[in-house]
């Protein structure tokens, strides 16, 4: 055959093209089989990225499954209306958490019997390190004048720094910011903190036969009267899982602290915290102050771990006490009980 030939070539050249061309693509596609890249170019089935450890078990509960809902949840009502306060003050109160910002303003009378008038949860970029110190000083400013808005004097503002957030060491810009613009940081310590949560959320009702718990991100709070004084005890957070603990371990901590509690404080526990909020808000009607949570075992995280975690502590506390009336207060807060204090 003469390779010269043009009609020769004219037949060849369409197969040795589709050759060159298929050589490469079928060595593209052994790669991606081999290295993934399939789907670093945005091809074929997505990888799963998920560990059996990114969702928290929980001991006594079954391994939340993705296609699992909280459709059985139920409503539970809890008929009690607090007092109002009458001729009282307007206070207000800006939380530096262990997630972010949080602002309430109360009117509270000299019997300290208080209704909430505004309450602002956000969220603070100063924890990804995203925010600059002036991002800070004006996201401040944005809460202070909030507040003035709806009529509370610049004396009645007051700042404080939850003990979980303390352990953030960013959250020390927070307090140096503060400090400039002229106003005192208060610390508070875990065992104060569940006491001024204890102070906003039990009502005098409630006094002799119950208990509080806080669940926070960066710890839990167990508080409940021993005699004219309180007992509080700290625990591990939502976001213990940050921590490497164990979900095991962690329930059985909290269920050993819980049990501490005598028998005739367990009638009801009010509960507060962002994990008992999320809860909470699957079943409220309406607007109304107090929802009673289900038990733990009905609510199902998801890909959730801070819930997922919540839930393993809010089991380990119900398995404690047998308490089977967990009231989620969607006005409390622990600061709010910094402010009755003062």
């Amino acid at each position: 055959m003469n390779d010269n030939n043009p009609s020769t070539w004219s037949r060849l050249r369409w197969p040795v093209k589709a050759i060159i061309i298929l050589i490469p693509l079928l060595a593209l596609l052994w790669l991606g089989q081999k290295f993934g890249l399939a789907d670093k170019l945005g091809g074929g089935e997505p990888a799963s990225t998920a560990s059996n450890n990114d969702s928290p078990s929980m001991p006594g509960a079954a391994k939340e499954e993705s296609n699992n809902t909280n459709a059985d949840l139920e409503h539970r009502p809890f008929n009690f209306s607090p007092a109002k306060p009458v001729n009282g003050t307007l206070k207000g109160v800006v939380e530096v958490g262990a997630s972010g910002f949080n602002s309430f303003v109360i009117n509270v009378d000299k019997d300290k019997n208080w209704e909430i008038k505004s309450k602002d949860f956000g969220q603070s970029f100063v924890y990804e390190g995203l925010a600059s110190t002036e991002d800070i000083r004006l996201g401040l400013k944005k809460y202070i004048a909030a507040m003035a808005e709806k009529g509370v004097k610049s004396n009645h503002v007051h700042f404080v720094i939850s003990s979980g957030a303390q352990k953030i060491e960013k959250t020390k810009v927070i307090a140096e910011e503060l400090k400039k613009m002229g106003y005192v940081v208060n610390l508070v310590t875990p065992e104060q903190e569940g006491k001024l949560a204890f102070k906003s959320v039990l009502p005098k009702a409630y006094y002799d036969n119950s208990f509080v718990v806080d669940i926070g991100s960066g710890n839990t709070k167990i508080t409940y009267p021993n005699g004219a004084a309180l007992t509080a005890i700290e625990a591990p957070g939502a976001k213990y899982y940050e921590k490497d603990l164990s979900d095991d371990a962690v329930y059985k901590e909290v269920k050993e602290k819980a049990a501490k509690i005598p028998e005739n404080k367990r009638k009801v526990c009010f509960i507060i915290g962002g994990v008992p909020y999320e809860m909470a808000k699957m079943t409220r009607e309406g607007e109304e102050r107090y929802t009673v949570l289900n038990p733990a075992k009905k609510y199902k995280a998801g890909d959730s771990k801070k819930l997922a975690c919540g839930i393993n502590i809010y089991k380990a506390i119900e398995d404690a006490t047998g308490c089977d009336t967990f009231v989620f207060d969607w006005d409390a807060n622990f600061t709010i009980g910094f402010l009755l204090s003062l």
